[in-house]
């Protein structure tokens, strides 16, 4: 049992350093390419390694489970991500890490509305989501004469609070007990459908030659291949 929680902590301290490291690579790869170009690329990666990993089907999905991979799709893996990389091209990595940061307050709030099983929120957790909040307000100054980026700044919030909806989804999807790898990349499938109306309505570019650069290439294969293991 002890080893199983460390074995459980290590992964999620893992889990903490790729996100954490994801905004800076997206941060680099903004300097020449749109946030939707990073959005499809790194996920088309991921479902590739996801699909060598594990090339089976999944079997026996009925409609209503369907849907809810589908609202899944829609809301961690396209609006969340396209809403960050948005963000970035606004405000600071630093602020966007943080901002995001707030997911689980809403999370929980969201459980308590929409899952049953969840307990009561006490008085303690408010308080820590107020204290929280105001820690958002004051990177979102950034000590500079209250110089702030609103639209940067509100789009990290907005996605802070759909990574939270993508959060009860996939907590309702861990209950199909269905191999992870395979409702991750199913999730996949229709975060990357999904997208494709982004790609004309934000002017989307191939341009592989781009990737002859190293520094593009490497930190969009930390995104595309650390991604699928920061989903598990």
């Amino acid at each position: 049992m002890g080893n199983r929680r460390s074995a459980g902590h290590l992964a999620a301290l893992f889990t903490i350093i790729i996100w954490g490291t994801t905004f800076i690579s997206t941060k680099v790869l903004l300097t020449d390419f749109k946030p939707v170009e990073i959005l499809f690329f790194r996920f088309v990666m991921g479902f590739a390694a996801l699909f060598l990993v594990c090339p089976h089907r999944m079997k026996g999905v009925g409609r209503r489970r369907e849907l809810t991979f589908v609202l899944a799709g829609l809301s961690g893996i396209c609006l969340y991500y396209l809403l960050e990389n948005i963000a970035l091209t606004y405000t600071m990595a630093s602020n966007v890490g943080v901002i995001i940061s707030v997911a689980p307050f809403f999370t929980a709030i969201l459980s308590r509305l929409f899952l049953k099983s969840e307990g009561k929120l006490r008085a303690n957790f408010f308080i820590g989501f107020v204290v929280a909040m105001a820690g958002v307000a004051l990177i979102s100054f950034n000590g500079s004469k209250l110089e702030l980026n609103p639209m940067g700044d509100l789009l990290a919030v907005l996605a802070a609070f759909v990574w939270a909806c993508y959060s009860i989804l996939t907590r309702k999807i861990s209950s199909f007990g269905y191999p992870v790898i395979l409702t991750t990349r199913r999730t996949f499938f229709y975060g990357i459908l999904f997208m494709a109306p982004a790609l004309f309505l934000f002017d989307f570019e191939v341009r592989l030659e781009r990737f002859a650069d190293m520094t593009y290439l490497l930190n969009i294969l930390y995104l595309g291949l650390g991604l699928p293991r920061f989903a598990l």
